[in-house]
């Protein structure tokens, strides 16, 4: 059974990313016109493709304290879990493969040693994850022309469809996964019928 920032994720923020896929498909166009209006789109869905990966990871992470805070004594309860949320890298800042392993660290976990062990493939999911986080600034901060995110994405000022859906499907993959991996953590830790 997935936790509640999974189905979220798979619900909620699905049906908001394919809105994005709607109106790209609604904005197809030759012209000059078409094409800026298209790369609007890509832009505007990498954004939202990012914020929304963002609230699954800090939700997940906010129900991972709460499930390995829950048989504590009730004062304690809310001071640890304060402890462990307070601060968090993905409160303010993107979900990029540091942020998520600070975070996730707070709570004891080996968090990327865990995710790549679990499946060999985010390794490079997790080289993919890192290449998503300068584009999201590129287009958050309009700077594409600094020297540090020139060099992050090559002098590139467009990204195209094909590159955001590929960046989806990486967070969906990764996602599957930090929910697996969290949920087998939570149950190593409090026990075998704890977490979701």
């Amino acid at each position: 059974m997935p936790s509640q920032s999974l189905k979220h994720w798979n619900e909620q923020s699905a049906i908001a990313l394919d809105w994005m896929e709607t109106a790209h498909r609604a904005m197809r166009g030759t012209g000059r016109g078409g094409r800026q209006a298209t790369q609007q789109i890509n832009q505007s869905y990498l954004v939202l493709l990012s914020s929304h990966f963002q609230q699954f990871c800090r939700s997940l992470h906010s129900e991972a304290a709460d499930h390995l805070t829950r048989n504590v004594d009730p004062t304690l309860r809310s001071i640890l879990q304060l402890a462990l949320t307070v601060g968090r890298k993905l409160d303010q800042g993107n979900p990029s493969p540091g942020n998520l392993g600070a975070d996730f660290g707070r709570l004891g976990m080996r968090f990327w040693d865990d995710v790549t062990s679990f499946r060999k493939r985010n390794v490079t999911r997790k080289a993919k994850l890192a290449r998503m986080t300068p584009w999201r600034n590129a287009i958050a901060h309009q700077d594409f022309t600094s020297a540090t995110h020139a060099q992050e994405l090559g002098g590139r000022t467009e990204i195209k469809l094909h590159e955001v859906r590929a960046f989806r499907g990486t967070c969906s993959h990764l996602a599957r996964d930090f929910d697996a991996v969290v949920l087998a953590y939570i149950r190593a830790v409090a026990g075998p019928l704890a977490g979701w």
